[in-house]
């Protein structure tokens, strides 16, 4: 499905029934890295999965920020008159997810980030290398965001005031001090640091993230 949200064209899909829950995906992916989730998810709750804007089949902005992707989330969530639903995002998505929760805490019930940095810096340097890498190869602007954004301090994760829980993978790309930085810095938060897995091996095309959030989402 698709909604006109503002001057933004947004892909969507809508399936099951019960506590809604609004997926973000990562840079360069769309709502199918959900797929096995989604279909677990729905069995226990109303499931949106969205493209982010230049992701998948949403319109391609003119210009990259996550802030804006944000904005998208927050529209979503008027338009479809989504009540309360929890943020799941992954990569990208879960700095999404904190923009939002910092914006229109109001607006929602919780987050679960996944794999999230703060800042550029946040990444392991040899990860950085390759994305540098990888922007000198194809120039795509979306890879060039993760090169300069997010900027997010301690004190901005301070003012959100929604239940956050912060996940990211033993072998993550993402710097471990950072995800312990992100959680210390939400009031009501909790950690998981998923053993043996990666940036993406535990919710990338698989459903075996559920059984850890399961009662955060209840």
């Amino acid at each position: 499905m698709y909604i006109q949200l503002n001057s933004q064209v947004i892909c969507y899909e809508k399936t099951g029934e019960g506590t809604p829950v609004i997926l973000i995906h990562g840079n360069k992916g769309d709502h199918h890295t959900f797929d096995e989730l989604i279909e677990t998810m729905s069995m226990d709750h109303t499931v949106y999965g969205m493209d982010t804007r230049g992701h998948g089949e949403s319109a391609t902005p003119k210009a990259y920020h996550y802030s804006d992707m944000a904005d998208d989330v927050i529209n979503l969530i008027k338009a479809l008159d989504i009540e309360m639903p929890y943020l799941l995002g992954f990569s990208d998505g879960g700095i999404i997810a904190l923009l939002v929760a910092m914006k229109a805490g109001n607006m929602i019930s919780g987050i679960i980030c996944c794999g999230a940095n703060l800042n550029p810096s946040g990444i392991h340097h040899r990860d950085l290398r390759e994305i540098k890498k990888e922007y000198k190869r194809d120039k795509d602007p979306r890879t060039l965001l993760m090169l300069v954004e997010p900027d997010i301090s301690p004190k901005e994760l301070s003012t959100i005031s929604v239940p956050a829980f912060i996940i990211a993978g033993e072998k993550d790309c993402i710097k471990e001090k950072e995800t312990k930085k992100i959680a210390e810095n939400i009031k009501n938060s909790r950690m998981l640091i998923l053993s043996g897995e990666d940036h993406g091996s535990y919710i990338v095309n698989t459903d075996k993230l559920y059984p850890y959030i399961r009662d955060f989402l209840s």
